[in-house]
């Protein structure tokens, strides 16, 4: 089964799969926050699989079982964020551990790690990962986990899965694979060898930024539990509602990222000939540095790109300006969104740092939407003539 038709038909296709006999071409929304247990009391006569919807929903168990075959991996789980999601993986490893990350990984992980986990114990290494040499050299004895994340947020560097993967097998390692950007209809880290997959669903998945929600996907049952011990314990879910939201969105993510790819490919070849733009960074350029690895591990280079101003103030005008793109955090969403890393998803990363890793205060990262090329190419030539 092709992937777009996968996205469709993944064993929540009618009410049936939640144990409803209707037929209806939609899962319930079990807006409920307890469950009667009368029947577990009847002469023990079974286990209910539900009691407290912290614990488990129906609704909420339709999107974790959907995200899980459409990754690949054993159990899914949904969250009510996704760096929820990416906080209740990392929940799952121990005081005094290494984590090996990328080093332009989206600043809401970095700051996770090199905050919250930090003054908990968690040591954290961050590393060039398009460089695999770089990994090696992170690893010491205490090392028990790689995340990554490719294309990298907001540089757009990409991450050759395979042979990270595999230096994170050898070592032991648990991998982490941060998805959001190309999602399982592009890109399925699990199939190359990664034990855990993460999303912001919030993004391509839910696909018209309205809803917050995150995912994880285990390769195996064991980690599967491991991170349900943690969902459970620290109960950052997401309600029925929002899981209905993000199974309506994954059902058409298969044309939204078809025309958002085509759109970002244009506007891309469009930004670089710009007299006042000085970079552009995206993975479906022929000059990319990553694009070959790209392509032997992912089918597109995804809607999302960056480009450099010649100026900080051309990078505010741009912002200020630009009519058919929000300027907003996030991305992903039927309409075109410009951030601005430096005051947005990377603000908490400090100011040499980000200097270091190339996030100026010129960059400027597209996601888009579902307008018109033409369009959007009018809009952001005026939008640059300041």
């Amino acid at each position: 089964m092709k992937r777009g038709t996968l996205l469709i038909h993944n064993g929540h296709e009618t009410d049936y799969a939640s144990g409803c006999s209707t037929g209806a071409l939609g899962i319930p929304i079990y807006q409920t926050s307890t469950f009667d247990q009368k029947l577990a009391y009847k002469g023990a006569a079974k286990e209910l699989e539900f009691d407290y919807a912290r614990s488990g929903n129906p609704t909420r168990k339709a999107l974790e079982e959907t995200i899980a075959v459409l990754e690949g991996g054993v159990k899914g789980y949904a969250f009510s964020s996704g760096i929820a999601a990416v906080s209740s993986v990392l929940g799952i490893l121990a005081a005094g551990d290494h984590v090996v990350a990328g080093e332009d990984i989206y600043g809401g992980s970095w700051r996770i790690l090199n905050t919250f986990y930090k003054r908990w114990g968690l040591e954290l290494t961050v590393v060039d990962t398009s460089n695999p040499d770089h990994i090696k050299k992170a690893l010491k004895k205490n090392t028990k986990a790689l995340f990554l994340e490719t294309p990298s947020n907001p540089l757009l560097k990409i991450t050759d899965l395979k042979t990270c993967l595999a230096i994170a097998q050898d070592a032991g390692l648990i991998s982490i694979v941060d998805n959001t950007f190309m999602t399982p209809y592009l890109q399925r880290p699990i199939e190359l060898g990664a034990d855990i997959v993460v999303h912001s669903a919030t993004k391509f998945l839910g696909g018209h930024s309205d809803v917050i929600s995150g995912l994880a996907v285990s390769r195996t049952l064991e980690l599967g539990q491991r991170i349900y011990a943690v969902q459970n314990g620290f109960g950052a879910v997401p309600g029925p509602w929002d899981c209905t939201l993000v199974m309506r969105g994954i059902k058409t993510l298969k044309v939204r990222m078809d025309a958002e790819e085509q759109t970002a490919r244009n506007l891309a070849l469009w930004l670089k000939s710009h007299p006042q733009v000085t970079d552009v960074f995206y993975p479906g350029l022929e000059d990319h540095p990553g694009r070959t690895i790209n392509e032997a591990q992912a089918s597109g280079a995804g809607a999302v790109l960056s480009f450099r101003t010649r100026t900080t103030e051309q990078a505010l005008h741009f912002l200020g300006t630009v009519k058919l793109a929000a300027a907003a955090v996030s991305l992903g969403g039927v309409e075109t969104i410009a951030s601005y890393p430096v005051r947005m998803s990377h603000a908490s990363i400090p100011p040499a740092e980000r200097q270091r890793l190339g996030i100026t205060d010129t960059l400027i990262r597209i996601s888009t939407g579902l307008e018109d090329t033409e369009d959007l190419i009018a809009d952001f030539e005026k939008a640059l003539e300041g």
